[in-house]
């Protein structure tokens, strides 16, 4: 027992420093996505300008706060959404394909690992961010007025549950379960708030309820960075995306199996 335990701190010690992993990491991940990061660009680009064309003819005679939700909000499902998504679903393949147990052999952390993997999407996603950005805009015909705060605005949307998405990658017992399960988180907490569509159109439970989703928080702080005006509740905003991502990436740290299968 007692050299089991000298060994696991001998492994601790001879880990590289948590920013070198996370270098290191980025590149894998990144080489993983050559082949496919075309596909990847026009899917994330088409799917929120079709869902922006299609809600901006409801919301259209509502005015430019209503429209302006439809945008932000669709970008947020998007970079929010769709990123982890995206991780549950590279996990999920990594663990089946069996190249989770290769991770789980290296003097790694499971959070630099995951954090690879969403910053590797968020990167992949941001060409067809701006697209929606751009396009979007010009279909709904809101004006947009990007402040510098959004360069942290949207990797804080993409990040808090990037870890989920590697929860239930890593834990659901087959591919499709997987992409079940954060279908079934992404229709919860989209739904839940003020994130498409404007608060005065949402019931009162809604609402209420919405206070407890970071999808809420994300979508009013990239309100106020792509079209104004920033106010103090941005800082709000970003405390709680903050204190989820803290409370998501330890849950990882605990929860996530490396050798499940």
């Amino acid at each position: 027992m007692c050299t089991m335990r000298l060994d696991s701190e001998g492994a601790r010690r001879r880990r590289a420093p948590v920013l070198a992993q996370l270098v290191d990491l980025f590149l894998i991940e990144m080489t993983n996505w050559r082949w496919c990061w075309r596909s990847m660009v026009i899917t994330a680009s088409l799917a929120p300008l079709v869902s922006i064309a299609a809600l901006g003819i409801f919301a259209r005679d509502s005015g430019i706060h209503a429209l302006g939700y439809v945008l932000t909000g669709n970008m947020v499902i998007s970079l929010m959404f769709g990123n982890m998504d995206n991780v549950q679903s590279h996990f999920s393949f990594i663990r089946f394909r069996g190249a989770l147990d290769y991770f789980a052999t290296l003097p790694i952390r499971r959070q630099a690992l995951v954090l690879a993997v969403v910053l590797g999407c968020l990167l992949l996603s941001l060409p067809s961010l701006v697209v929606t950005l751009v396009l979007g805009s010009a279909i709904l015909r809101v004006p947009i007025a990007p402040h510098p705060i959004a360069i942290v605005v949207i990797p804080m949307c993409a990040i808090p549950l990037s870890g989920i998405g590697a929860l239930i990658g890593s834990g659901a017992r087959t591919p499709q379960e997987s992409g079940s399960w954060a279908l079934i988180v992404t229709m919860v907490m989209a739904g839940l708030g003020p994130v498409v569509v404007p608060p005065e159109r949402l019931p009162r439970l809604l609402l209420l309820l919405g206070r407890f989703s970071p999808a809420t928080y994300a979508a009013s702080a990239l309100r106020q960075a792509l079209l104004g005006p920033v106010t103090g509740q941005i800082a709000v905003d970003l405390a709680v995306l903050a204190g989820v991502t803290a409370i998501v990436f330890a849950l990882v740290g605990r929860v996530m199996d490396w050798r499940q299968r």
